[in-house]
């Protein structure tokens, strides 16, 4: 069940499901330590001896808040005569949960109104040791184990504290938990449980003929009975109205920190646009780690998690936050990826947001030799993004430290990590993990980073060694060329396996082709690139009435449909997405951008309702499939938006700047800015996009 309307401050993270159920809680670190493991904290609500949970029954929206991370629920229950409208926060500096819940009466007679919440922890992802206990000191339901420790309470205008309550074993002897006990009504106040446990609390509303009543829910996080108690007691004297109001506030000045003209955007693309970059930040941990998603149902999928931090993810994220001015964020990431890097200058497949690697499929070694188990554009595309980053801020004290530990140490690896004879990166895996070989995106990527590390080391003086790597970087985009376009079919691989002197391509229809020009190694007018994008166009895009760009022909991942002529693959938002960069890199006057703008259209009218975008998605029904929401589906919206609005301002006036602040050479200095490498001519129109 897809994950929707997340809401945190990067420390403290929560995710409901589309019934409105909590679904996870990561805390103290965004993707590490989920203390659900993806079990639903039930919602119910009793009214005068009917009963019903948060799901079948209710007709439910679920929204955000216009241009803030408050979400606005709205649930009716026909049945049982009551609409809720909820809004819920994480506060953007404390690690609390707040929910604010009204109720209507929607008969005209006196009503007997009972909420019931559950709570199913599984605190650091285990039953084992739990503890649930009443506490009368606080009046509210403590969960701990070890340096765990979350406190339940509620209150409304005049008092707070926990009246109704039960704690109990639950996946154990059969006993499902608390959560059945409410389900009369009525729960049994026992003060105390260990092992296996749960909660439920109860709210009491009696609601005359018509009348609405407000109540707030909280959650406290903490490593210490202390810390949850002083967490509970700030939360009432400053009350949970005023920590929602200030939380709201604080986020529409986040969002709206850069005055961007959006240059007649349709408004659902604008409040994609600006949910997208709210999303972005859930799911990032505020020590640096970029969570590529927090959806823990894929569990079942594969016994594992999206809650890692991919560096390729992470750079393009950090690429996307950077165009609309977000460093701070960015540069903890980078700092990350200084600290994680590899004495020998590579980045492995991915890593756990305390720095320490993570799961992963790619064996280290082939026959009986060592093989690196990388994609070799995660480290590519750090640098890349690291040098876009500095080329807009030049903020050179940050990057003085990373130049030798980050910069030139992965540099160095990508200009040795060559196939002498072809001068093609040796093989690695590709980025959608699947295959190993030589890839033409990660080639690409790979000319980006080592052209990117020649920028740098131009800028700190080091003219030879950027020379050296300015010319590894020439010669790699030109064994591209040789090796892996395929002249009979006038479209690039996108693989090769080394057979002799040569490789073996790959031919197959790749959405990861766009690769080609998103890291500006080849121009989007180049007419091999033409020829590569026209195939994916034409091959790729979903033939039903949902559409979308499927990743490449026969994509198993997720597979719904086995119509491989008119359905290749899943539709993905970011291969989709990829598309409209390519119209707008090559657009060379509005008419043509109204391409890129009808699939920007698409994403937005694909998306949940809340603005949340999937990774894939159905290609008959529209449902989201595997994660949701993906972190790299919306910073892909944030990076075409951005696009966009740069490439009209540059039609329409001939200056990139005039509508966007945001071109990547805004910045950019002659004292360390290299010519475009000889043989690479770009059209006089595109002469200044990024």
């Amino acid at each position: 069940m897809p994950r929707d309307i997340p809401v945190g401050n990067g420390s403290l993270l929560i995710t409901f499901d589309k019934d409105y159920r909590i679904r996870d809680i990561y805390f103290p670190n965004i993707g590490m330590e989920n203390h659900t493991e993806g079990h639903p904290f039930r919602f119910g609500v009793w009214v005068d001896g009917c009963f019903s949970w948060m799901g079948n029954g209710w007709e439910m929206q679920l929204q955000y808040q216009e241009d803030t991370l408050v979400t606005d629920v709205k649930a009716v229950n026909k049945s049982l005569g009551i609409a809720l409208e909820m809004h819920d926060v994480v506060d953007f500096y404390l690690n609390v949960y707040i929910k604010q819940i009204t109720v209507k009466n929607l008969w005209d007679r006196e009503r007997d109104v009972r909420l019931f919440l559950n709570h199913d922890f599984h605190i650091s992802e285990s039953v084992v040791g739990d503890t649930a206990y009443y506490d009368p000191v606080t009046k509210s339901i403590i969960h701990y184990k070890g340096k765990r420790y979350f406190l339940v309470n509620h209150g409304d205008a005049v008092k707070s504290g926990v009246d109704y309550f039960a704690t109990g074993i639950k996946e154990l002897h059969g006993a499902e938990g608390t959560w059945r006990d409410a389900e009369d009504g009525v729960l049994g106040r026992h003060p105390i449980s260990q092992g296996s446990v749960d909660s439920t609390i109860g709210i009491h509303i009696p609601l005359k003929a018509r009348e609405e009543y407000t109540v707030y829910y909280w959650i406290a996080a903490g490593t210490t009975y202390e810390e949850v108690a002083k967490l509970n007691t700030t939360v009432w004297w400053k009350t949970p109205e005023e920590l929602m109001r200030r939380t709201a506030n604080y986020w529409k000045l986040w969002v709206n920190k850069e005055d961007i003209n959006f240059d007649g955007l349709p408004d659902k693309i604008v409040k994609l646009f600006k949910t997208s970059l709210l999303v972005l930040r859930t799911q990032i941990d505020n020590e640096g780690a970029v969570i590529a998603a927090n959806d823990s149902d894929i569990v079942q999928f594969g016994k594992d998690t999206y809650s890692y931090m991919w560096p390729r993810d992470g750079a393009l994220v950090a690429y996307a936050l950077n165009k609309v001015g977000y460093a701070d964020i960015t540069r903890r990431f980078f700092k990350f990826c200084a600290e994680v890097l590899s004495e020998n200058g590579y980045l492995l497949h991915k890593y756990n947001p305390d720095k320490s690697v993570a799961s992963s499929w790619h064996p280290w070694i082939k026959g009986d030799k060592l093989e690196l188990p990388i994609q070799e554009d995660e480290t590519a595309l750090v640098i890349w993004a690291l040098w876009k980053h500095f080329d807009k801020y030049r903020d050179i004290e940050f990057v003085q430290p990373l130049y030798q530990e980050l910069i030139i140490r992965a540099a160095e690896f990508m200009t040795k990590f060559i196939d002498k004879e072809t001068k093609l990166p040796l093989p690695s895996y590709d980025l959608w993990e699947e295959r190993h070989g030589v890839h033409t995106f990660t080639v690409a990527a790979v000319v980006a980073g080592i052209r990117a590390a020649g920028h740098f080391a131009a800028a700190f003086g080091e003219h030879n060694r950027a020379k050296k790597y300015f010319s590894v970087a020439d010669e790699m985009k030109n064994a591209m060329i040789k090796h892996l376009y395929n002249k009979a079919e006038k479209r690039f691989a996108r693989m090769g396996k080394k057979k002799g002197a040569g490789y073996e391509l790959d031919m197959n229809i790749d959405a990861s082709l766009c690769g080609l020009f998103s890291f500006e190694v080849f121009s989007p007018y180049d007419p091999l690139v033409q020829s590569t994008m026209q195939a994916v166009k034409d091959v790729l895009w979903v033939k039903t009435h949902v559409g979308g760009i499927a990743r490449y022909v026969g994509d198993y991942y997720h597979r719904v449909s086995a119509d491989i002529n008119n359905v290749p693959g899943n539709p993905w938002f970011i291969c989709t997405m990829w598309l409209a960069e390519y119209e707008i890199a090559r657009a060379q006057n509005e008419n043509d951008l109204k391409k890129a703008l009808s699939v920007l259209e698409w994403v937005a009218d694909h998306a949940l309702a809340s603005g949340v975008l999937a990774e894939q998605i159905n290609p008959y029904t529209n449902e989201p499939v595997s994660v949701s929401p993906l972190t790299w589906s919306h910073a892909t919206v944030v990076t075409t938006v951005i696009k966009y609005l740069e490439k009209m301002s540059l039609l329409i006036s001939g200056n990139a700047y005039a509508y966007s602040r945001y071109n990547s050479n805004r910045y950019a200095s002659s004292a360390y800015k290299e010519e475009i490498p000889v043989g690479e001519e770009y059209p006089v129109a595109c002469s200044n996009t990024v």
